[in-house]
């Protein structure tokens, strides 16, 4: 298996190849090749600690050119190690970890409001789609972008696009190019106009104005940083629709969100961000030499942490495969536990500075579902581990009715009604 390159398994299999790879080799650190390269996948918690360790490995030469030039952009944040990493990443930590958060929770809870007003009485919608828009209009409030409502829309099509197309090849790839290309552009012109005037408090003024070395980055650099603030929280969609289908499959769950209780709210959020399939693995490059677990990693080599592996760990987790809120009840994940946005602290290595906005987010959002009436009609929900980045297959539709709720309906599902299908 060593010398066989794993590319198209990666493509069919999705979440699911790095775990099945990992258990026929027993378990531990395994060698592969992917794009034609050495690369050693590792998972669990001491494998988080080894990935994100200092000096260990970069990240630059380890993403994929596609990934690049769809989900991250070239010049971006995720693409610059050591000094430039560090020069470059308190614009993220001051911006996304601080009071602004709630603010940005507040509007995109008053969004959501606004739009589940135009539900009612109406046609069933596509939660997802709708949800992008809401956080499309959210996040360009908060961060003083100035769109009109057009361009708010093609900002949620394009952010959509671009997550959507970077783990594939073909019309989902063409479609994150463009949709790249053009946000670049647009945003480019707007931060060109807003270094012409005074600096302000709002996000975009920050990053109009951000200097890494005396100067102010290029326009379309900065844009691409404007877009690491506006696509992931654009991205925060698919959370939401995954929110949506943890309450059909266990009404409970809605129950508890709807009596008020902001604990159960938090420990509800932390377990869809693991439950659910969003990142399958992580890339780093060995920068020297280096042994994990007695596995000999040489200098230059892939290293893949297994995401998707560690969430459903039984070693980490108590019954991994079933959806329990109730085991991050009074109890904070530690740095290395849960790892949807990458392990470590996020204000010196490469975990995400948005994980609190995205926590903030998600747990608005479920509360305001869970105390929405409403319904899903008969669609299939089915989540298939074979496509990244995975979705409910009809992207949750659901009906607000007017004055009461009809019976539960149950979802035509095209295998079974598990929560998700491929295996793993």
């Amino acid at each position: 298996m060593a010398d066989l390159d794993q590319t198209l398994a990666v493509a069919l299999k999705g979440y699911a190849w790095l775990p099945d790879l990992r258990r026929r080799a027993g378990g531990g650190p395994v060698r592969t090749r992917v794009m034609g390269q050495p690369a050693v996948g590792i998972c669990g918690a001491a494998a988080a600690r080894f990935f994100y360790g200092t000096g260990n490995l970069e990240r630059h030469t380890a993403l994929p050119s596609l990934a690049v030039h769809t989900l991250f952009g070239a010049g971006g944040v995720q693409t610059l190690d050591g000094d430039a990493h560090r020069r470059r990443k308190p614009l993220f930590t001051s911006l996304l970890m601080g009071d602004g958060v709630d603010r940005l929770a507040k509007i995109a809870g008053e969004e959501f409001d606004a739009a589940a007003d135009t539900w009612r009485e109406g046609p069933p919608v596509r939660l997802f789609d709708e949800t992008a828009r809401i956080l499309a209009r959210a996040v360009s409030r908060w961060a003083g972008v100035p769109l009109e409502d057009r361009e708010v829309l093609a900002l949620a099509r394009d952010c959509v696009a671009m997550v959507d197309g970077f783990a594939t090849v073909g019309p989902r790839t063409a479609r994150a190019l463009v949709a790249r290309q053009v946000q670049e552009r647009r945003l480019a012109r707007i931060i060109a106009g807003v270094r012409a005037k005074p600096r302000t408090t709002s996000a975009l003024s920050a990053v109009a104005h951000h200097s890494d070395d005396g100067s102010p980055v290029d326009p379309r650099v900065a844009a691409v940083e404007l877009l690491n603030i506006l696509r992931p929280t654009i991205a925060v969609a698919w959370y939401v629709a995954f929110a949506a289908h943890a309450m059909d499959m266990w009404p409970r769950h809605q129950s508890r969100m709807r009596a008020g209780d902001d604990d159960y709210t938090l420990a509800f959020t932390h377990e869809v961000r693991r439950f659910y399939p969003f990142a399958p693995f992580l890339g780093g490059r060995a920068t020297r030499d280096l042994f994990f677990q007695g596995e000999p990693i040489p200098a230059g080599t892939l290293v893949l942490l297994d995401v998707y592996g560690h969430h459903h760990d039984p070693e980490l987790w108590i019954d991994p495969y079933r959806f329990d809120p109730d085991r991050f009840l009074g109890r904070e994940p530690g740095e290395f536990d849960l790892i949807p946005q990458g392990g470590g602290d996020p204000r010196t290595g490469h975990r995400c500075p948005g994980e609190k906005i995205t926590i903030a987010l998600l747990g608005t959002l479920s509360r305001r579902l869970a105390e929405l009436d409403h319904y899903l009609p008969p669609q299939d929900t089915g989540i298939a581990l074979s496509r990244i980045p995975a979705l409910p297959r009809d992207r949750i539709r659901l009906v607000v009715p007017e004055h009461h709720r009809p019976a539960r309906a149950t979802p035509v599902v095209s295998a079974s009604r598990s929560p998700v299908s491929g295996g793993s």
